[in-house]
């Protein structure tokens, strides 16, 4: 039996990552350059960058957008809270609509695919399993099982239950 009892049955958002089609990768990487929200994890990848080909930190953040955006891309392995950043960035810049047609189906208020209160209660399971499959019958699959992963990494205590789902499961692209 597993040692982490309470964590998901789903890849870790590294494992996301990795398993992300090369253009969705790329297209989250200049997302998360982007994202005004990212800091931490930005610094964290100037930090990689600068130490994976021996530069400065300063001449790191000088690079252009696309430049840092193909240092991550060849990177072999990134932390799992850069990957979990690197894929919310994606979904905010990319998946807005798929965003907002979850929350609609699970009776969540939103603005844009964004969540518009503070504080959310955990949606009921039933709820979570209707708007799992109500995105599914509108979105390709890889595209469902990586935002309905990507909820349970950020916040399990609310989302936890679509990593039960069949929709959730990453299919082989």
């Amino acid at each position: 039996m597993s040692d982490a009892p309470d964590l998901p049955d789903i890849p870790r958002p590294s494992q996301l990552w990795k398993q992300l089609a090369p253009e969705k990768k790329r297209l989250a990487a200049d997302a998360f350059w982007r994202d005004e929200h990212a800091a931490n994890e930005q610094a964290e990848a100037i930090a990689m960058i600068a130490q994976r080909i021996k530069f400065r930190l300063k001449s790191v953040l000088a690079m252009p957008i696309d430049k840092k955006t193909h240092y991550v891309l060849s990177t072999p392995s990134v932390s799992e809270v850069m990957a979990a950043r690197l894929l919310v960035a994606y979904h905010l810049a990319h998946q807005r609509s798929m965003m907002g047609a979850f929350l609609d189906a699970v009776g969540i208020k939103h603005e844009d695919g964004i969540i518009a209160e503070d504080e959310v209660q955990p949606p009921s399971r039933e709820a979570l399993q209707k708007a799992a499959k109500a995105i599914a019958a509108s979105y390709p699959a890889e595209d469902v099982s990586l935002y309905l992963s990507t909820l349970v990494w950020q916040d399990p205590d609310t989302w936890g239950a679509l990593a039960d789902f069949p929709e959730s499961k990453v299919t082989a692209a």
